[in-house]
């Protein structure tokens, strides 16, 4: 064989076993970031299998399919599953949220919320305040917010006169700004005295009031948290807390997870709300900087109350995330068409949330 069709045929081998071994990895459910990092590239994955059978079966090559049947098999396998993993998030998919049925005028009605991880290092702010001024929300949640830019950001308190700030200098800083009246507000540090999470109501101005939960948990990484057990104890432990009330409901945030991960369904299925990106697109926020290199970390959740009147992924403000825009519309008529999209904790869900969370808080206590 010559020796380029070697050096090809040798990288898809390498390729194809990264790309099973990526897939089997998450299955194991353990904590350990270097398994739990394997959840967000999933497209990535997908791409990197399908070069490898490219590599492989090369014309002049030697046909993998003869000689390496087996691993041809897996990587189908492999791409199988990550295509059904990804395939709800895509416009081909039936639509998890509907439409809204009222018009876009409706404001009494309406909420719309800005979500942006601004990068606390990034010291261009007018690009943020720009894509708020612009898109004029009812909410902006702000993280990754130090003093410097509850500085910058302070003038929107003239038309969002609602307010509740955490800014940190760890990156885990949180700032709200509300034109609609917060009835309720707190920051809270659920699992940890530096990661603070935001919980209020909010009363839109036909009188609804409606729940709001913001969090940005530390990522499963080697420089943030070498599992994934806070990150998902607080998603859990504010899934299990929404279970306690039936009201119209928000969560929102950098969650530092995919839509698509074991945790963040699990989450959704105890909290009983639907994700809009379901059958509109993937509308990735991160890594703004790198196309190849991208997976949707900022999220909104909503309870069934709420139907959709847009949802968009905004231009680059500098940071390494994408904000994120979406209106929602209360529309409780719909509630029945849109709660039999809802997913039904089980017992085993149930059960797997108090192990997680009890394991956060061994966790806790050994620190």
């Amino acid at each position: 064989m010559p020796t380029l069709y070697f050096i090809l045929y040798s990288l898809g081998l390498l390729l194809g076993g990264a790309g099973v071994l990526a897939t089997l990895l998450p299955l194991l459910r353990q904590t350990a970031w270097w398994i739990r990092v394997f959840d967000f590239p999933r497209l990535q994955i997908v791409g990197g299998l399908l070069l490898s059978v490219l590599l492989l079966e090369l014309p002049g090559g030697r046909p993998a399919l003869a000689h390496a049947p087996l691993l041809v098999v897996a990587m189908g396998a492999a791409v199988l599953y990550q295509a059904t993993r990804i395939w709800p998030y895509t416009p081909w998919h039936r639509k998890q949220v509907q439409d809204s049925q009222r018009p876009a005028t409706d404001n009494a009605n309406h909420l719309s919320l800005l979500v942006t991880n601004v990068l606390m290092y990034n010291r261009d702010a007018s690009r943020c305040l720009g894509v708020i001024r612009e898109q004029r929300p009812d909410i902006v949640l702000a993280v990754e917010t130090d003093e410097w830019w509850l500085s910058q950001l302070a003038g929107l308190a003239k038309e969002y006169p609602h307010t509740c700030h955490a800014p940190l200098p760890n990156t885990y800083g949180m700032l709200v700004f509300s034109r609609l009246p917060l009835l309720y507000k707190e920051i809270q540090f659920i699992l940890d005295p530096g990661i603070p999470s935001f919980h209020g109501r909010v009363r839109l101005p036909s009188g609804v009031e409606a729940n709001l939960h913001f969090l940005h948990p530390k990522p499963p990484a080697p420089q943030e948290s070498k599992t994934s057990t806070r990150r998902d104890a607080e998603l859990l432990l504010v899934g299990r807390a929404i279970q306690a009330h039936d009201g119209p409901t928000i969560v929102a945030g950098d969650l530092n997870d995919v839509a698509w991960s074991h945790t963040s369904e699990l989450f959704r299925r105890l909290a009983r709300l639907l994700d809009p990106r379901v059958g509109r697109g993937l509308l990735p926020t991160f890594h703004a900087d790198y196309k190849l290199l991208r997976w949707p970390l900022d999220h909104v959740f909503h309870s069934a109350h709420f139907r959709l009147q847009a949802l968009k992924r905004l231009p680059h403000i500098g940071s390494d995330h994408y904000p994120i825009f979406i209106r929602l519309s209360y529309e409780p008529q719909g509630w029945q068409t849109q709660e039999a999209e809802l997913e039904t904790p089980d017992a085993a869900d149930r059960l797997e949330a108090r192990e997680k969370i009890q394991e956060a808080a061994t966790e806790e206590a050994e620190a």
